[in-house]
């Protein structure tokens, strides 16, 4: 097997065309992540500025040992505080419950439980299985038209953005962490995760799994008012 080094062009000509090619490749590759910051440049707010809305959704972000991961217990204590100043009125989780002995949903169900937001203020989406799933199911099953959205900073532009492009009037509020290995693991995913979202947007696929439409939304609504 020749295990040889490409040769790099030797004359000037060869070597534009390259730097050319490699100036392209990255302008197409930072294209979505340009998408995202543009289209979402006005829709980004804090827990204390969040427009009143009757939904607040939560996007899964991972499970110690059965309980909400740091990170996403961050994003919960931001919808409970949502909840207790009244700029919402249901609380969405939607996460991954692909298999039996994981269950995203139901613990973040329990950590806003106590936290002090109503068992019947709560929507769970068991079917949550990314981004763009989830605002997919949060329109189509669920029939949510408007809602704020929690995610942590990195990851809010996206999620508004694919929550919009879902048919959900959207805002986001970006849960600020400490920078620590998780958080630029992150960062740096979402320049990949950019370019999917654009697909997703563009192409609209249908999310894994959809299902009946589920009157969770209004139910829970209807049992505060």
């Amino acid at each position: 097997m020749d295990f040889r080094r490409p040769r790099l062009p030797r004359t000037r000509t060869g070597q534009r065309r390259l730097v050319r090619a490699l100036v392209a490749v990255c302008v197409l590759a930072l294209l979505p992540a340009t998408w995202l910051r543009l289209s979402t440049g006005d829709r980004l707010r804090t827990v204390a500025d969040a427009p009143r809305t009757d939904v607040a959704v939560v996007f899964g972000a991972g499970l110690w040992n059965d309980e909400p991961s740091p990170y996403l217990a961050y994003r919960l204590d931001a919808a409970a505080e949502l909840y207790r100043t009244g700029r919402v009125e249901v609380v969405l989780v939607t996460g991954d419950n692909s298999r039996e002995d994981y269950d995203e949903p139901d613990a973040m169900r329990a950590y806003l439980t106590r936290q002090g937001v109503p068992d019947a203020r709560i929507v769970s989406d068991y079917a949550g299985f990314d981004t763009w799933d989830s605002c997919v199911r949060a329109k189509k099953i669920f029939g949510v038209d408007e809602a704020v959205l929690i995610s942590q900073d990195f990851h809010i532009r996206r999620a508004v953005a694919l929550c919009r492009a879902a048919g959900v009037e959207s805002y986001g509020v970006g849960v600020a962490v400490r920078h620590d290995a998780t958080w630029y693991y992150g960062g740096a995913r979402e320049v990949f995760a950019a370019g999917k979202a654009a697909l997703d947007a563009m192409f609209r696929p249908d999310p894994r799994f959809l299902g009946p439409r589920e009157p969770g939304i209004r139910e829970a609504l209807a049992s505060g008012r």
